[in-house]
């Protein structure tokens, strides 16, 4: 059977980068993951600690529930100003308390003009969240609008090896647990 994969993106524009990075992993994972991609990050309410209880909107509620029912979680981001975009930290406050990503395969690809700072601010948020992540479930693409066309396919070959180890790396980790 295959394993769910909830994709995410930290971009919310419509024709990110980051999203047609996402549509190359599914080309890419054809009969190994079933992926669904989280349309409504722009559409979480601000984190506020005081509103996390057990009256939290049905948003947030759904939200936290996709995550808890997939079997791994691929986050796609940009940098913004060298750091993560607010829309993304945004939706992962929402799940520290209630702890879905503790112990989730989590697969992360930062998709950026450098992407560095971003990717390694990111990683530290998963990290204490206690996300299953390890170097080879992570991928940094600088200069990522390079390196893939407008038909979803990997137009560099570096970084097509180096996602299909991400992919093979991220399929071991979810079938181990």
């Amino acid at each position: 059977m295959m394993k769910k994969i909830l994709a995410i993106s930290g971009s919310t524009r419509l024709n990110s980068t980051n999203l047609n990075i996402i549509h190359a992993f599914i080309s890419l994972t054809k009969g190994i993951f079933s992926v669904e991609i989280f349309n409504g990050i722009a559409e979480l309410p601000h984190f506020n600690p005081d509103l996390d209880n057990e009256n939290v909107s049905s948003f947030i509620t759904d939200f936290r529930k996709l995550i808890s029912e997939a079997d791994g979680v691929l986050i796609c981001t940009p940098e913004y100003a060298m750091g993560v975009p607010g829309t993304l930290k945004n939706a992962i406050d929402w799940t520290v308390s209630s702890c879905e990503f503790n112990k989730k395969p989590t697969a992360l690809i930062t998709a950026s003009t450098i992407g560095e700072k971003g990717h390694a601010s990111l990683l530290e948020t998963l990290k204490i969240i206690d996300s299953t992540i390890s170097n080879e479930t992570q991928l940094l693409i600088s200069l990522a609008k390079t390196k893939i066309n407008a038909k979803f396919e990997i137009t560099n070959e570096k970084t097509l090896s180096e996602l299909n180890n991400l992919i093979t790396a991220f399929e071991k980790v979810i079938s181990a647990t």
